[in-house]
Formats: C-alpha cells, structure tokens, sequence
C-alpha cells in the first residue's frame, strides 16, 4: 500500500460518507502522532541507523520502480519487510532477490500477495486502521511507540521494530489485534534484552514498583472480535 494515498483515498471517502466523518479526527491524529515518532525512534536505533534506513529504503524504491508489482518497503535496522501485491509468485521471489542483495539489507520477509492491487477503498481501510494502531501505541505507556513500525497490507498488521521485553511486545500486539477491521497481526519484532522480565516500560528507570496488567481483558473489544497473531521467527 501507498500510504499517502492510502491516506488520500480515505480523505476523500470521509467527506463523502456522513458517518465516518467522525473517524477523519481520529485519522488524522494518528498519522500525526506517528509522524511525531521520529526523536523517540532516534533515541533507541540512534540517528545514524535512521539515516541508514532511509538510504537503504530509497534504495529499494530505485530498485523495485513497480517492475515486480504494487510493493511497498518498510525498513528498520537494514531489516526490511515487503509488503503489497504482485502479478506471478516468480514476479514476488525475483523481488525479494533483488532486495535481498542491496547494500544494508540483512533480513528480508516476504508479505506480498500474488494478487491484484488493491482498491481506493481497500487502501482506505488500511490507512485508517494504519492510523489507528499507531494512535494506541503512541497512547500507552507501556509502550515505547518509537521503537515500533506499523504496515497495514489487505487488512493484516506487520509490526517491525524493537521490543524492550517480551511482555511489551506483547501488549503492542494486543493493542493491534482488536483494532476494527484488522484480521491478524504479524510480529517481526525483535526483543532485545537489558529490561528485566515483568518490568512495565517506563517504570524501571524511575524506580516505580510496576502494577499488574491484565492481558485478559481487551484494550477497546470483545474477546470475540480479536485478530490472530503470528509471531515470526527471526533468523
């Protein structure tokens, strides 16, 4: 998916359906949250690894340039997550291939659909629910939304990024799966270690005993509207 229009398309949607205009807020508070991200991010990859990310991004778009379908890459820590449609399954491998071999990449995986590109509205969808998972990371604090990215492709959520534990991890992808309209959430986060098990983020720097948290109970749904979740394994 094209974000921005992605973003474009629901735009124009909510100015023509009444009842959703009340979601254009919500929209437009999460992208701009997310956008709001980058210190935070930068305080935990470091700015030279942001910097190498966007290189190592442009770098794809050069090399992908719509020959191998409508297929959009997200990068953190030179890993990098493909996302979108393509024609052939030769035409998605030759994609891969292709980015796999790029200066900075160490880890590719492959979410493309072998399948037609998505419809204005179907892009639509997927930035509003974009938006909204970003909105709740970026919310909670036991959360550091910094260290996270979001894509939205077909109604599924890939997460990629940074979890300071396991338990954090866990309460991102909580947040992500009851989301409305997302039917699974895939995990291609890694964990890093030097935040002792159980401690809620945010507290163990200040010395505030953390409280337990309920993972039982949903952030905003029944249990019965939950998306599964695929926690990759990383190489």
């Amino acid at each position: 998916m094209t974000r921005s229009n992605g973003l474009v398309a629901l735009v124009c949607i909510l100015a023509l359906t009444p009842w959703l205009q009340g979601c254009a807020v919500a929209v437009v508070g999460g992208v701009a949250a997310a956008g709001g991200v980058g210190y935070e991010a930068a305080q935990e990859r470091g700015l030279n690894g942001e910097y190498d990310d966007v290189k190592t991004k442009a770098s794809i778009a050069g090399t992908l340039a719509a020959q191998y379908g409508d297929i959009t890459a997200t990068v953190y820590s030179g890993r990098v997550l493909l996302t979108g449609s393509s024609p052939t399954e030769q035409q998605k491998s030759a994609a891969e291939h292709a980015v796999s071999h790029l200066p900075g990449v160490r880890a590719v995986y492959n979410e493309v659909l072998v399948d037609q590109p998505v419809t204005p509205w179907d892009m639509a969808q997927d930035a509003w629910i974009n938006a909204r998972v970003h909105s709740d990371l970026v919310l909670d604090g036991d959360v550091r939304s910094g260290n996270y990215t979001v894509e939205t492709d077909h109604r599924s959520v890939y997460l990629i990024g940074s979890a300071r534990s396991q338990g954090e991890l866990e309460r991102a992808t909580e947040l992500a799966r009851y989301v409305p309209g997302v039917q699974r959430v895939v995990s291609y986060v890694e964990i890093r270690t030097g935040v002792p098990e159980g401690v809620q983020p945010g507290l163990a720097q200040a010395g505030i005993p953390p409280t337990p948290t309920d993972m039982s109970q949903p952030p905003t749904a029944s249990p019965s509207s939950s998306a599964p979740i695929q926690v990759q394994k990383l190489p």
